[in-house]
């Protein structure tokens, strides 16, 4: 995550204050924090309504009453590069983007999504094109649904690229304490290492569940998972794409070249730890 400032990304995952753009997506995101416990901040931007489920909208960015550590936007795409430049501009921690329509549709997508990752400069974002993140330990729902999750002091980590996976999986009734839910979307600028290396510092995280369709950095995934090993923290992943019809699906939904599973079957195997570090398809 060379580009991007860790400092603000910290903020990102342990926020204290929200800020939620968008309608029907970012009502649920004040209702569900509220419900789960969240205690900090939250505002919302609107620029016709005056308040969202019991929260103060502000007509503008520019009228927020202090500097926001993460911002959920669940607007359009042309919309979002504008909120993200301005939220970058202000110093806001990260921001988590519900919006789709970048590199996942195609040629004029990837040149939107790249002028994105321009405008976010120097602060983090987790997506485009992604569900959102559910953190269970700061009690901070960036999300646009209802959720199974509950509070948690400590718990497992799962880092998807399926919103639709990562709701079913809150919605168990039987397995691990979740401490964080990330659907990743598009990985435009942060990617499923660069969470990983994060989650790594938080000593809350007892263990991190992967679902890949592509990866950004094979050489940072490598270096961040023998991190995991040293630590002693379990990471068990599985991946998409294995068949070609997977893969073009993998393309189509979030913009994921996925590859040979050799690298990743190689390195299982010469850490040698089976209990510690897991690969399935």
């Amino acid at each position: 995550m060379s580009e991007i400032d860790k400092s603000r990304f910290a903020r990102l995952l342990k926020p204290r204050s929200i800020v939620v753009f968008g309608g029907a997506g970012a009502r649920y995101a004040i209702v569900e924090s509220q419900k789960l416990g969240f205690d900090g901040e939250i505002w919302a931007v609107h620029p016709s309504h005056s308040e969202m489920a019991g929260v103060k909208c502000y007509p503008s960015i520019a009228d927020l009453p202090g500097v926001p550590d993460a911002a959920y936007v669940a607007v359009n795409a042309e919309a979002a590069m504008e909120i993200v430049g301005q939220l970058s501009e202000i110093g806001c921690g990260g921001a988590v983007l519900y919006a789709s329509g970048f590199a996942e549709v195609g040629e004029e997508g990837a040149e939107r999504q790249r002028l994105l990752v321009e405008r976010a400069g120097s602060m983090p974002m987790i997506g485009p094109n992604c569900y959102g993140v559910l953190n269970c330990l700061d009690k901070a729902v960036l999300w646009p649904d209802q959720h199974g999750s509950k509070a948690v002091d400590k718990g497992v980590a799962v880092i998807t690229q399926s919103g639709n996976i990562g709701l079913n999986i809150t919605m168990q009734r039987r397995g691990l304490p979740l401490a964080f839910m990330f659907t990743m979307g598009n990985q435009a600028n942060v990617g499923v290492a660069d969470v990983m290396d994060a989650l790594l510092d938080d000593p809350r995280i007892t263990a991190i569940g992967l679902h890949i369709e592509g990866l950004s950095d094979i050489h940072h995934f490598d270096a961040v998972c023998r991190r995991a090993l040293e630590k002693r923290i379990p990471v068990v992943a599985a991946k998409n794409g294995r068949s070609e019809a997977a893969a073009k699906i993998a393309m189509s939904h979030t913009s994921s070249l996925t590859g040979s599973d050799k690298l990743l079957m190689h390195c299982s195997s010469v850490w040698g730890l089976p209990g510690w570090i897991r690969w399935k398809n």
